[in-house]
């Protein structure tokens, strides 16, 4: 079969990758296309996953490790999708942690993989609120050690892409993008709402019309870069509820209201939760990027007598003590109105980067 494009979309976690690639997929298979999608976490049950399925997307999984220390992971998941769907684009999500992308992906997909592969320059995603922060001296509301890795991934882009535009006015827009340029002179900064499109292609465009030059390598401290991600507590569960003709989003609410009520009063610094309720083909998501001004609940899973509910949360916190936030809001939600058994559930701190290639 012919060459494969292959697009990654980084940046931190809650910059919006997720809805930018399934997005972009769903443009591009209207059009005819092949598409693909991988998605990636340090621990399997992903909330993003089950969202592109839900649209039926064509999606392989990363679970367990980043695409990085598990190289051949990602080259079996690359494989998969040339084979099953013989795709013309795959779209590739990194974990939202994760930088020095360009020696550890890029380089050792272009050296060993280039007659199956074009790869796209990397692109970065950033969310407006944090970037801001950032680019003015700020954390970002992180651990100073999760924000060195916020700048990093900015660093080593090639592709700048502001998310989330929507929720800015045109001035503050190009004084942000204004702003970024000065301080990454020699990469694209752009800009896309995929809430209203703007963007979307335009940046889809620019990345599929370039291959990636792999020539920004990282001077990283690893020591830094391991400790900014075991800052955060990571949590995966899923969980089966079943009741009489309930509505489905009143547990969803409840759940997310307790969980905002810990952030608010522990002042937790959240890298991202993402909340599905699954009732067949209909579903909710609940969605926190930050602190509880940015909760979003979106969609609708109906009513009916089971719902699947799967969460996943990093948040600065020990593990152990995410655990006891997620479960303690899943318990005050239930409150015996439902029977419920817990089908996944793993929480952890991730370890030290070790990647397969570093080029």
């Amino acid at each position: 079969m012919n060459q494969t494009r292959l697009i990654l979309c980084g940046g931190f976690l809650g910059a919006g990758k997720t809805t930018l690639i399934w997005d972009v997929a769903q443009r591009l298979m209207a059009q005819g296309k092949r598409v693909g999608l991988i998605t990636n976490d340090q621990a399997p049950e992903l909330v993003d996953s089950r969202l592109l399925r839900q649209a039926e997307l064509k999606v392989a999984e990363v679970a367990g490790s980043c695409f990085c220390c598990n190289f051949s992971g990602f080259i079996d998941a690359i494989h998969s999708l040339r084979r099953d769907v013989e795709a013309d684009f795959i779209l590739a999500e990194p974990v939202g942690s994760c930088a020095d992308l360009t020696a550890t992906i890029v380089r050792p997909l272009k050296r060993y993989h280039n007659t199956e592969l074009i790869v796209s320059p990397l692109t970065v995603l950033s969310d407006p609120a944090r970037l801001k922060s950032i680019l003015y001296g700020g954390d970002g509301g992180l651990h100073e050690d999760a924000a060195y890795i916020y700048r990093k991934q900015l660093e080593e882009s090639e592709v700048i892409l502001i998310t989330k535009t929507d929720l800015l006015s045109e001035a503050e827009v190009e004084k942000l993008v204004k702003d970024t340029q000065a301080c990454f002179h020699h990469t694209r900064v752009m800009t896309v709402s995929t809430m209203n499109g703007s963007g979307v292609m335009e940046w889809f465009e620019e990345v599929a019309s370039r291959q990636g030059e792999g020539t920004k390598i990282l001077d990283i401290d690893y020591d830094k870069y391991a400790h900014g991600e075991a800052v955060m507590g990571w949590l995966n569960g899923t969980v089966a509820l079943s009741g009489q003709n309930v509505f489905w989003d009143v547990l969803l609410k409840d759940v997310m209201a307790g969980i905002c009520k810990a952030i608010k009063k522990e002042k937790l610094h959240v890298g991202h939760i993402k909340v599905i309720a699954e009732n067949g083909k209909q579903y909710a998501v609940g969605n926190i990027t930050g602190d509880v001004s940015t909760l979003q609940l979106r969609g609708t899973a109906g009513r009916g007598d089971n719902v699947k509910l799967i969460i996943n949360a990093r948040v600065e916190t020990a593990p152990e003590h995410l655990d006891g936030i997620i479960r303690d809001a899943l318990v005050e939600a239930i409150d015996g109105k439902y029977d419920d058994e817990v089908l996944a559930w793993r929480y952890l701190q991730p370890g030290r980067p070790n990647p397969t290639h570093r080029i």
